[in-house]
Parts: C-alpha cells; structure tokens; sequence
C-alpha cells in the first residue's frame, strides 16, 4: 500500500505536491487525465432501503466498484496525469456512526492505484456535512488534504474548489471569505499571467447548473445569484471548464464558451447512467471529454478512443 501521507495528502497549503507552478508551469503536448465523483461508500443500500440520510451499514459494493476503477484507470495508455474525484468519497456525514470505517475502506481501494497516477480529492457535502462548520471542514482537511487549492499540470491550470462554501456557509462566514479572496487572487494572477497558461479548468462537487444557466435553484445546483457570480468571473479569466460530480447522472452544457461538465458516480446512479468515470483529453487548442463505464474502462478499446480523442481536439 501507498505511503498515505504521499498518496492522501497531497494538497496542502493551497497548493498540490508534485504538481505545482515551478514544476509543471510549461506546456508539454497533449495530455489526458480521469474524472470521477461520487464513490460515496454507504450509499447504494441506504438508497434502496429508502434512508436517504442514514450512513448506510454496508459498502462493499462501492468498495468494488471503487476497485475495478482503479484497475481500469491502471490500464490506460497513454496514462493519465491525475485522477480527480470530484467530492462525496463517503456516504456518512461528519461525526457519524460508520464515517471513520468508510474513510478507511475507500483509501484502501484507492490504494491500488499507479503511483504515477496522483488522486486529487474535491470535497463533497456528505464530506463536509450539508451545513458546514469550521470542525468538519477541519476534519475533511485532516483526512483528505486542504478543501481548496490550486496546481498546474502541463501548462494548464486548475483550481479545486469547496462549492459547499457557496452553497450554504452560514456556520462557516470565514472559510467563505478566505476562500473568495483566494480565488479572485488565483483568477486574476492566471488571467493576466504571460504566457497564459493553455487553459484554466476548475473542479468543484455541486455544478453552477444541472442543465441550463437560468435554471431554478435546487439541491442539485448552485443558488442563482452565486451561479451567475462564478459563471461571469470564470469567463472574465478565461475558464474552459468546470468539472463537477453530485448529481449521479450525467448532464451539463456549453454556454459563451464555458463548459460545464457533470460527470456520474462511480457508484449510486439515480438514473439511466452506468458506474462509470470520464476521461478527459487536453490539447492547446481544446478540452473534450467522454463517459465510460467501468465496464468499458477495462476493455481494449478504450486505449484507442482515447487516442482518438486526443487527435481529434
């Protein structure tokens, strides 16, 4: 098994080990990496049993499907320069009953993954309670790294970001804050950079929107006045892209040039979906993206879509 502080604890001090400006500030070619959300130990079976806000007592399932991902991920040629999971890695909020046994369970399936391979983490609301205070933030950090952060990777530039923040900081006005002031210096600092970098991509757990801009505001998207507040920063700065997980269905859309990806679970689907991941390839000139399922994932093929991705971009 990884070292966990090398594999786990990557982001600190707003930036990411290994992946940083001094390293990785220079455009290399085209790459691709994994984009995954949503493993959420503890949710499947709390699903069907209609307890939609208990821990969920048993997880073995998401522990396997969380496995063969990682086996699927290992495989792929040309290899990916990151996994991100896009928040909601434990089904269990902070504090709760089966919260430490997920945590564990779920680093130790990802512990198979290709050292080559960094994890980024994104922390979701069941990681930092739906309501969240300056202790679960504190404990999220302690497990999983800083809640928000930003690397380069390539000549590209990404920014994580704690969208529980933006959903409801009403416990929590100072993490909001500091957060706010930290990425208008990160916007303002990528977009005024020479040379620019390639492109600026931003992950976060809730989506700006499901479906559309002017969508009603739901559980699934961010509030109204805070969606159109990132949407015209992140376009000023010249985002390509936010990735995002939470809804457990692929969606989103391509409004004035910022696409807005969201990306299905690894593991509970609440729709037509299959557990799947999206592989994303990156070139100067574009950011395409396609979900595979993890069936998918393991088979032959999936080398040359890529491949073919990376070409056609």
């Amino acid at each position: 098994m990884a070292d966990t502080e090398e594999m786990f604890l990557r982001a600190k001090h707003r930036t990411f080990s290994g992946l940083t400006e001094e390293a990785e500030r220079q455009w290399t070619g085209p790459f691709c990496f994994v984009q995954a959300a949503d493993p959420q130990l503890g949710l499947m079976k709390s699903w069907r049993i209609g307890d939609k806000v208990g821990g969920g007592d048993e997880w073995e399932e998401e522990v396997v499907l969380t496995k063969q991902a990682v086996a699927g991920v290992n495989q792929l040629r040309p290899r990916p320069r990151f996994m991100v999971l896009c928040g909601d890695l434990v089904h269990a909020m902070p504090g709760t009953e089966f919260r430490a046994a997920q945590e564990r369970d779920l680093k130790e399936a990802l512990s198979g993954t290709d050292p080559s391979i960094p994890l980024v983490f994104v922390s979701g609301n069941h990681d930092l309670d739906q309501v969240p205070t300056p202790s679960t933030v504190e404990q999220y950090c302690r497990v999983w790294g800083d809640d928000y952060f930003s690397f380069w990777v390539g000549g590209v530039f990404c920014l994580v970001l704690n969208s529980q923040l933006y959903f409801n900081a009403s416990a929590c006005p100072q993490q909001k804050e500091a957060q706010e002031t930290w990425l208008e210096a990160q916007l303002s600092r990528a977009s005024s950079a020479e040379p620019k970098p390639k492109h600026i991509l931003v992950f976060q757990h809730i989506p700006l929107y499901v479906k559309s801009p002017d969508e009603q505001d739901e559980y699934f998207n961010l509030p109204q006045e805070v969606r159109q507040n990132l949407m015209e920063r992140f376009k000023r700065a010249g985002v390509t892209a936010i990735f995002s997980g939470h809804y457990h269905r692929n969606a989103g859309g391509c409004h004035d040039g910022l696409d807005m990806v969201v990306t299905s679970a690894i593991g509970c689907q609440l729709g037509d979906d299959t557990h799947g991941v999206r592989l994303v390839a990156v070139t100067a000139d574009a950011v395409v993206h396609r979900y595979f399922s993890l069936e998918q994932l393991g088979q032959r093929g999936v080398d040359e879509e890529l491949r073919k991705m990376l070409q056609a971009c």
